[in-house]
């Protein structure tokens, strides 16, 4: 694999996600109550011969309120969850889904066509298909002998 480019920033907020999820881990047993802020959707990354996917768990999340963007080599989905409950007088004793903003990232290889990603959301499935190039422009070097 050749040179790639290292985005401090893009560092940064990669270690944030995995100290949150650590974070999130340790503490998911013993906190009954959440308050709406940010969370991580579950994702799926998975590859064949002409496409790679990401699968992200987004349930009750609208469309309109998820952003997908390319942007130098990295894929990021961000986007909403509105904390909204029917019944103002209800007092909850125990809130266990997610509500808030989100905000997950992926290093997406040189070796893919960036002008054909496809996403669809369904079932509170978001599915990201990032098609691989057929010739990335690699070939094989005879070695001659003198």
């Amino acid at each position: 694999m050749g040179y790639q480019k290292r985005h401090p920033i893009r560092d940064i907020l990669d270690l944030q996600d995995r100290m949150n999820r650590v974070f999130e881990e340790s503490f998911r047993d013993s906190e009954h109550v959440r308050l709406p802020g940010r969370w991580n959707p579950q994702v799926d990354v998975a590859e064949d011969d002409e496409a790679l996917y990401i699968r992200a768990e987004l349930p009750g999340v609208k469309r309109e309120d998820i952003s997908l963007d390319l942007s130098d080599g990295v894929l990021t989905i961000s986007g909403s969850k509105p904390f909204t409950h029917d019944n103002r007088s209800e007092n909850y004793y125990m809130i266990e889904r997610q509500y808030g903003t989100f905000r997950r990232t992926f290093n997406i290889p040189r070796a893919v066509d960036v002008h054909t990603i496809q996403a669809k959301l369904e079932k509170g499935i978001l599915e990201v298909r990032v098609p691989k190039l057929n010739d990335i422009g690699g070939r094989k070097i005879p070695i001659i002998e003198r």
